[in-house]
């Protein structure tokens, strides 16, 4: 029996059912995110007593911002991020090539520090960073002007299917029919696009463990009915037909409106505005681009199907080979998509530490401005009141004012401040050693391989968080970014890569290739693999001067280059010379023989020339006696005619 096809409306509610019933959807975790906001902003608990001390600790943003200078110096201080390896001999230059072209693509093309940056700092506060990767085809124009073309020029230039016409001026002069022309030529094209999606604009089906298994996965955005129908130009877009789209811009602005609410610069974001009133076209709705697991087509097999609505209107319905989201989270969790955030983590210490350092400065405050017992009638309360240094107090009695004792807090206070501080190092691996050296880090006791082992060990939880970023998350991208060329780009695309110019074809490469995270952990900071890479230089040489066959010139420029790229400088053919860019030259012995054979080569020459000359000198001996003997005969000849009697008749 043949199954129907689903139709429109019931794709409809089922997206609108898993929206609803989707992680981030105005639940628990949007509003965990929401309080991680407030925490990372230091914004009042709402718990302050007029009058009392209203302190807030901000824990959670030293400790997010004391990781990212070292997540991005091991991500982004290098030229490369990732490395593809080749699979055999013949890939080797296609494998260098990728490389250098798909951290072109995300450092060049796109901002890739600033998408690391905002990437990691979600996920750091948020739980979870999500990046979108995908290709974006867009029409490039270019303006021309001619002048002067004949009936032939004018035809073939007008009938490339890429020119339209903007100005065309047709007149006659001596030679002809002629036409001055202005065209706009239209260049369709692509590039690979990173972008970094807020995590309150994206959705995950509850039961997920990872988003390329996950049934669900969406990605709401606040777009203008003018850039819908820009998006959407076959679309006839009625406000009318949008149905509930201008009511999700309301549903989620808690979450959304927390970024803004330390400067109060959320005010715009309430409500609708005169101007999205005044003007259609600037009306806003929420985008639904989901990306939905289903049996569209009813052959008993689900498959994944890119849908876009607004309210209740169907924009898209395509097939699609994968989720284009990459996410990453500091502390993750199995078998769980959301993990833990940092802030998750120290945000209740910071209330904590809020609580005591309030009783503390209270407690401080009633020390310098205690409270008096004073009998009535015996004082001037004007004078009381009036709290200045020095000020004279009106009294008709002696004991008329007495001071009420305020106990000062124990010790243990304090030392409960120094444990919690303690908390939050070992939760977050952010330790004082890593934050920079204080005045007692180094004394007669303490050894620099103590110190230095002491901010291993503290730098070893961030160590991790780095390690799972690259293997779940920017090893994924680079290699989305891969797949991405080699599906779509199907032009050579000239590009500078390692100083030189050079064209890039994609469909040339290998179908897959392995990627391989190149990011410096686990080796230590700068300064650490400074002297690991002096050292090893230092052996290299030590070991060519000693005759060992164990190093070569690519060795000592690997070397080379490394040392050069600690110490922050990018370009590495600037001050070293590549080995695999020089001619091979010859072996000295090799060269040896081949002077030996050129000498005598030389010699067999001269031998022959020496010979020559001696057969042209013998030639030339004969010759001379041959006309040395024709003379001679001549002369006998002549003598005999001389000598002969004469006859007389």
């Amino acid at each position: 029996m043949a199954l129907s096809k689903t139709t429109d409306e019931e794709l409809l509610a089922r997206v609108h059912g898993e929206v609803s019933d989707a992680l981030g959807y105005n639940d628990t975790v949007s509003r965990q995110r929401e309080s991680a906001m407030d925490y990372y902003y230091a914004l009042p608990f709402g718990n302050e007593v007029e009058g009392r001390s209203q302190y807030v600790d901000s824990s959670v943003m030293d400790t997010i911002e004391w990781i990212k200078p070292s997540l991005m110096r091991v991500f982004a201080s290098g030229e490369e991020m990732v490395t593809f390896e080749p699979h055999g001999p013949e890939d080797v230059e296609s494998a260098k090539q990728a490389t250098d072209y798909v951290n072109h693509i995300f450092t060049k093309d796109n901002n890739g520090w600033e998408i690391l940056y905002n990437w990691f700092t979600d996920a750091l506060l948020q739980k979870n960073g999500i990046v979108k990767v995908f290709w974006d085809d867009y029409e490039d124009y270019n303006r021309e002007e001619y002048n002067g073309l004949d009936e032939q020029e004018f035809g073939l230039l007008v009938m490339s299917p890429d020119v339209e016409v903007m100005e065309h001026t047709p007149y006659v002069d001596d030679f002809g029919a002629k036409h001055d022309l202005v065209i706009k030529r239209v260049a369709y094209t692509g590039r690979v696009k990173v972008e970094n999606v807020p995590p309150d604009e994206f959705l995950i089906s509850r039961e997920a463990k990872d988003m390329h298994d996950a049934r669900f996965v969406c990605h709401r955005v606040r777009k203008t009915l003018s850039e819908l129908r820009m998006m959407f130009p076959d679309e006839d877009f009625d406000p009318r037909e949008l149905g509930g789209g201008a009511d999700d811009i309301n549903a989620f602005s808690s979450e959304r409106l927390s970024r803004y609410e330390f400067d109060k610069s959320a005010n715009y974001f309430e409500g609708w505005g005169a101007t999205q009133d005044n003007e259609e076209a600037l009306r806003e709705y929420y985008l639904y681009e989901s990306f939905l697991k289903t049996d569209y087509d009813d052959d008993g097999i689900a498959e994944l199907r890119k849908i876009c609505t607004v309210g209740n209107k169907l924009l898209a319905n395509d097939p699609v080979d994968k989720v284009p989201f990459v996410t990453i989270t500091p502390v993750k969790i199995p078998h769980k998509f959301f993990g833990l955030s940092i802030a998750d983590l120290i945000m209740d210490l910071q209330l904590i530490k809020s609580t005591l350092m309030r009783n503390l400065m209270d407690n401080m405050y009633n020390q310098n401005f205690g409270r008096y017992a004073v009998l009535e009638g015996q004082a001037n309360l004007d004078d009381l009141l009036s709290q200045r240094p020095g000020g004279v107090v009106r009294v008709k009695s002696p004991n008329a004012v007495m001071p009420l004792a305020t106990p000062q807090l124990e010790a243990s206070s304090f030392q409960m401040l120094s444990y919690l501080d303690q908390q939050r190092e070992s939760r977050s691996g952010v330790s004082k050693m890593s934050q920079g050296l204080n005045d007692k880090a180094l004394t007669s006791h303490t050894t620099a391989t103590a110190v230095s082992a002491t901010m291993t060990s503290a730098q070893s939880r961030v160590e991790l968080i780095a390690r799972g970023f690259a293997e779940t998350g920017v090893k994924e991208l680079m290699s989305c970014i891969y797949e991405l060329v080699l599906k779509n780009q199907d032009k050579p695309r000239v590009v500078k890569l390692r100083n030189k110019w050079v064209p890039v074809r994609p469909d040339m490469w290998r179908d897959k290739m392995d990627c391989t995270v190149a990011v410096g952990i686990g080796n230590g900071n700068r300064d650490q693999q400074l002297m690991h890479l002096t050292t090893m230089l230092q052996f290299a040489g030590d070991a060519m001067r000693g005759g060992l066959n164990i190093v070569n010139e690519k060795n000592l420029y690997n070397m080379g280059a490394a040392l050069i790229r600690n110490m922050g400088f990018q370009n590495v053919d600037d001050f070293l010379t590549n080995p695999d860019m020089v001619p091979p030259q010859p072996d000295p012995a090799e060269q040896e023989k081949q002077m030996e054979m050129q000498i005598k080569q030389q010699e067999l020459q001269i031998k022959a020339a020496d010979l020559q000359l001696k057969q042209q000198k013998l030639q030339q001996e004969a010759a001379e006696a041959a006309v040395d003997a024709q003379l001679k005969t001549a002369e006998l000849q002549l003598e005999a005619a001389q000598n002969r009697p004469i006859a007389i008749g």
